[in-house]
């Protein structure tokens, strides 16, 4: 049985999962896409010229990763409003703008003039037609412990080099700007209330969640 009809979730849908490095969205993003019949819109790592650059040099690297990132999310985004939504994306343009270029701006690892650049560069694209807004950000949580746990299992070299202090910092950061997020209704999933890795019928659970929740703030909005 299709998914998608049985929980009424619409075909054009535009759904965003966010969350700290290490939380699972990628692994959300092919199950929901999966199971709904949707297409999915990935954050592009490995191809990244300046990761590796940028985790042995923040300062150094920051903004040519923020710009990268913001290039090719926008890139993302337009696909999306070619296509007429049905998307499932990891990770949104926000987290870069919100959590990633403003923190490196206020540890002084990105000048403030790259900072305004970046910002500039962004509310242009915002601005556009073809920025389709998510209609429902799924926030995936967990505490510190359990995130650190899965960045060690998953074993990314230019990660494991990472002190744990950045890690934490993330963490509280991102609990701070999802507390504020006001683009689109925000639906919070612990990472401890299902295992899609293991028990694949548990994606069922979350899209009921999905389209419960979509249905009571479409109702808020009338």
């Amino acid at each position: 049985m299709n998914l998608r009809n049985k929980y009424d979730i619409p075909s054009d849908a535009v759904i965003t999962i966010a969350g700290t490095v290490g939380v699972g969205k990628s692994t959300m993003t092919k199950a929901l896409a999966n199971a709904l019949g949707f297409r999915t819109s990935f954050e592009k790592v490995d191809t990244n010229p300046y990761l590796d650059r940028f985790y042995s040099d923040f300062t150094r690297w920051s903004f040519h990763l923020q710009i990268y990132f913001l290039a090719e999310r926008f890139k993302e985004q337009k696909k999306i409003f070619e296509y007429g939504g049905g998307f499932i994306q990891d990770r949104s343009i926000y987290e870069d703008t919100g959590i990633f270029a403003k923190m490196h701006y206020e540890k002084g690892t990105m000048t403030p003039v790259d900072y305004e650049t970046y910002k500039n560069l962004f509310d242009a694209m915002v601005m556009t037609p073809y920025f389709p807004h998510p209609d429902l950000l799924i926030y995936l949580e967990g505490s510190l412990d359990d995130i650190v746990g899965r960045i060690k299992e998953r074993g990314r070299p230019m990660e494991q080099q990472t002190p744990i202090e950045y890690w934490s910092e993330m963490h509280q950061r991102y609990e701070k700007w999802v507390n504020d997020f006001s683009a689109c209704p925000v639906l919070r999933i612990n990472i401890n209330d299902y295992d899609i890795v293991k028990d694949e019928t548990s994606v069922e659970r979350i899209i009921e969640r999905i389209s419960s929740f979509m249905n009571q703030t479409q109702l808020l909005k009338k």
